[in-house]
C-alpha cells in the first residue's frame, strides 16, 4: 500500500519515486521517470514529465505542466495556470528532444498564477515572480520579479513579506513581519543573517 494519495481520476506511471504523504489530485498524470518529494501537493489537470525532479513540500497549483529539464527544490510554489518551457525555439515538424534546456527552481521560491518561466533560468531561492510576469533571465535569491519581459522591482522575505522596492538590493534589512535580518554578501546577494528572525 503506497504511502501516498493518488485520486482515481489520475494516472502515476510505473518508474516513479514519490514520497509519503504526497497528494496527487484529480486529471493529473505523472509520467515514468519522475521524482516527487514528500508531503507534496499536486492539484488538478497536472502534468510531470519524465525526469522531472520535484522536491519535499512542494505545492503546484490546478493546470500546470512541469516539463523535463525542471527541477524544483524543496518548498516551492507554482500558481495556478503558470507554465515552464523546455526549448527556446519549438517547432511542430522539428523535434528537439535533445535539446531540452534545464530550469531550476531554488529553495522556497513562488511563481504566481499565470506567469511563464522560459527555460534554462534559475530561480532563485524565495524569489518571487508576479502573477503574469514573463522570466526571460535568472531571477536573483529574494527578488520579486514583475511584468513582460520580467524585472526585478522588489526584494522579499523568506516568509513572503516584501523587505524593500527597488531593482539593487538593500545593504541591510529587517523583515517587518518575521523580524529575519538580511544583508548583501560580497558577491552582491541579499543573504539571510543567522539568528534574525
Amino acid at each position: 500500500m503506497p504511502d501516498y494519495f493518488v485520486h482515481e481520476s489520475s494516472y502515476v506511471d510505473e518508474g516513479c519515486a514519490i514520497g509519503a504523504g504526497t497528494k496527487i489530485w484529480h486529471f493529473s498524470h505523472v509520467m515514468s521517470g519522475a521524482t516527487i518529494g514528500r508531503r507534496c501537493n499536486i492539484g488538478q489537470n497536472v502534468v510531470v514529465s519524465p525526469d522531472v525532479v520535484i522536491g519535499d513540500n512542494v505545492k503546484i497549483q490546478n493546470n500546470v505542466s512541469i516539463y523535463t529539464g525542471v527541477i524544483l527544490e524543496d518548498d516551492v510554489f507554482c500558481g495556478p495556470s503558470m507554465v515552464f518551457t523546455n526549448v527556446v525555439n519549438p517547432r511542430s515538424h522539428v523535434s528537439r528532444k535533445d535539446e531540452y534546456r534545464r530550469t531550476l527552481v531554488e529553495r522556497g521560491a513562488s511563481l504566481g498564477a499565470n506567469c511563464t518561466v522560459v527555460c534554462g533560468n534559475t530561480i532563485g531561492a524565495y524569489a518571487f515572480i508576479g502573477a503574469g510576469a514573463v522570466v526571460t533571465k535568472d531571477v536573483p535569491a529574494h527578488a520579486l520579479v514583475v511584468g513582460n519581459p520580467g524585472r526585478v522591482t522588489g526584494w522579499v522575505c523568506a516568509c513572503g513579506v516584501k523587505l524593500a522596492s527597488g531593482a539593487v538590493p538593500p545593504a541591510e534589512a529587517v523583515c517587518q513581519a518575521c523580524g529575519a535580518g538580511y544583508r548583501v554578501d560580497g558577491s552582491g546577494c541579499l543573504r539571510r543573517l543567522e539568528g534574525r528572525g
